[in-house]
């Protein structure tokens, strides 16, 4: 496993859309371990696959001791509304309040490509939502009821 270096706003490929996971191999693992890796060393709670400059559908995510990897995920419901103050990885210090729905069941592969549902509330429902959005090209400060409060202090867009 090794750290890799996460992308900051205002780096090109975080606001690009990311392509669909086709091969279940080798490659894939080492991603999926450093992207783990990667995430503890930096102490968030989720990470996508863009914010290491991989352009591919892939997020992990780990809330109250729930690590979960989720390939090519797509959001089936949504319910209810929840506001909270998000922050990110690829972001700094920033953090901005982010309305997300309060319940999301998800359909997603394995790192095997076995499909699988995840249904999850609160902070597990906005983690995955917020690593969703960076898989095609959305940042939580372009969601921000914060946003003016960033571009004032000098933050990019």
């Amino acid at each position: 496993m090794a750290i890799r270096k996460v992308i900051k706003i205002g780096d090109n490929n975080l606001r690009k859309t990311s392509k669909v996971v086709k091969d279940f191999d080798e490659d894939l693992w080492q991603l999926l371990d450093d992207m783990k890796e990667t995430m503890y060393a930096n102490d968030g709670m989720g990470l996508a696959a863009p914010q290491v400059g991989i352009l591919r559908r892939i997020v992990i995510v780990d809330v109250n001791n729930m690590f979960v990897e989720l390939i090519n995920p797509e959001i089936i419901e949504q319910e209810g509304k929840d506001i909270e103050k998000e922050g990110c990885l690829s972001v700094g210090g920033f953090k901005g309040r982010v309305e997300r729905p309060y319940k999301i069941t998800v359909k997603a592969l394995d790192r095997y490509g076995y499909p699988f549902v995840l249904t999850g509330e609160k902070w597990l429902a906005r983690c995955i939502c917020h690593e969703i959005d960076h898989l095609n090209g959305i940042i939580f400060v372009d969601k921000s009821m914060d946003k003016m409060e960033y571009l004032q202090k000098g933050g990019k867009i």
